[in-house]
């Protein structure tokens, strides 16, 4: 007789019960501020142009006033650095506040189960209408659902390609059916993401796809802000009876309603212990409290604390002592330190961006006169919004001079590439390679810049 072993388990769906509370009120007030700021800054304008807009077709990055160029990489590795350490340093105070409040997973997993709420009903109406089958009752629930969802996804990935693409052409082009192959691919690409993505994997993407949810034990300790349930003062469980022979002053504080099950995004049971699934986004502990009022029974059964304050029975301001522990002193010196030197270079940036290159068609030659003359090719990027009249100036070499023209313009935001002719008299230097420098200046701003360069004396 042969045993038929399955190695792979289907997929229980959950149903997450609707909660209000404190931590219910900060996971919809930080829905409605990311989302505020990625639906809407792509529609604000800063002067004649998008106020933030990521131009990679003509390399440039517009962040307000700030106009960044591909030679900027550095603030982009600054900012991967700043978003490192913020991820340390939150997971070390109070575990997965990321993942709880502002991970996009969570926030478009909120506003997905908001809709189909309202369309379908809370926890119990959707399982009796899972469990009715294909009505047509709920196929027009299920298909006004769906439609819901298709759209708040596409404009969605409208929203995120309005990042690359200005927005008010890409509605125009959205508008008369024109839009690009290359935006037209992203949006639906984008769109269906988020449908897939917070409309049916939900959970499994927390708990199978996500990184964050294997390495966070690394960054955890005992002294860790993390949803706990009180074993000391809810066991043993059981909800309150008259019936002879129970003594319910032997019970503990939770009443088993199994309602902090029900109202986890996840399907975890916060009463077994810290568990890689849960996301911290205390609606266990919101739902915990609506039950505790109704019982007459203090607040907090579940709650944010530590192992070691639940194990020696701390009060708060003892917890919130450890809390700030020397981990997290460093980890905040060195996110702000980041930050300020980050800020500062930000604050000296010169709004003048300059490469040179030497013509390699021509290294050095004699030209009349019987000078020597090398030629160079200057790219000017002006990375300001106001139009750049720009002098150059070269040194490094007595009797060196300019033979071409030494004043320019540069428009606002763009880059120009200026040939520039340099020259020598013919026995003004020796033979071989001679450092010389590039001054280029902006009289209106005072921006300077300064590049080094070689010129080349032929034997």
């Amino acid at each position: 007789m042969t045993q038929e072993i399955f190695l792979y388990r289907a997929q229980q769906k959950i149903y997450p019960r609707s909660v209000g509370g404190v931590f219910a009120r900060w996971r919809w007030g930080f829905v409605w501020l990311t989302q505020v700021l990625f639906y809407g800054l792509p529609w604000l304008p800063w002067g004649d142009r998008q106020a933030v807009l990521f131009d990679i077709a003509q390399r440039r990055f517009y962040i307000f006033k700030l106009v960044l160029y591909p030679q900027d990489f550095i603030y982009l590795t600054a900012l991967l650095v700043i978003s490192a350490l913020s991820l340390f340093l939150f997971t070390a105070v109070a575990g997965r506040l990321w993942c709880g409040y502002t991970c996009p997973q969570t926030v478009y997993t909120e506003m997905f189960m908001w809709l189909e709420r309202h369309i379908e009903g809370d926890r119990m109406a959707r399982m009796r209408r899972d469990a009715a089958g294909w009505t047509w009752g709920n196929v027009a629930r299920k298909s006004g659902k769906h439609a819901a969802w298709l759209l708040l996804a596409f404009w969605t990935g409208f929203s995120f390609v309005g990042y690359f693409t200005p927005i008010h052409v890409l509605w125009h082009e959205l508008a008369q059916f024109g839009l690009g192959s290359y935006e037209s691919f992203w949006v639906v690409f984008y769109g269906f993401a988020t449908y897939g993505n917070a409309g049916f994997m939900r959970e499994q993407v927390c708990k199978y796809m996500c990184p964050y949810a294997r390495f966070q034990s690394a960054m955890f300790d005992r002294d860790t802000l993390i949803v706990s349930y009180d074993r000391a003062r809810g066991e043993p469980r059981g909800a309150p009876t008259h019936k002879v022979g129970v003594d319910n002053a032997a019970l503990g504080d939770c009443v088993d309603c199994d309602l902090c099950v029900h109202v986890c995004p996840t399907g975890i049971d916060i009463r077994k212990g810290l568990q890689y699934e849960c996301i911290g986004c205390g609606a266990c502990a919101d739902v915990c409290d609506t039950v505790m009022d109704k019982v007459q029974r203090p607040r907090g059964l579940v709650r944010y604390a530590t192992e070691n304050a639940m194990e020696g029975g701390w009060t708060s301001a003892q917890m919130l002592r450890r809390v700030f522990r020397p981990r997290v002193l460093i980890y905040t010196a060195l996110l702000w330190t980041l930050i300020g030197l980050v800020g500062l270079s930000l604050w000296l940036r010169t709004p003048l961006h300059v490469d040179v290159e030497r013509d390699r068609s021509s290294l050095a030659r004699i030209v009349e006169g019987g000078r020597i003359e090398n030629v160079y090719r200057l790219q000017v990027m002006n990375a300001s919004e106001a139009v750049d009249h720009v002098h150059i100036r070269v040194s490094g070499i007595e009797g060196l001079t300019l033979a071409s023209d030494t004043d320019f313009v540069v428009d606002k935001a763009q880059s120009r590439w200026v040939p520039v002719r340099v020259q020598l008299p013919y026995d003004g230097a020796s033979p071989g390679s001679h450092g010389i420098v590039f001054e280029i200046t902006e009289p209106d701003s005072g921006a300077q810049v300064t590049e080094k360069a070689v010129f080349l004396v032929p034997r």
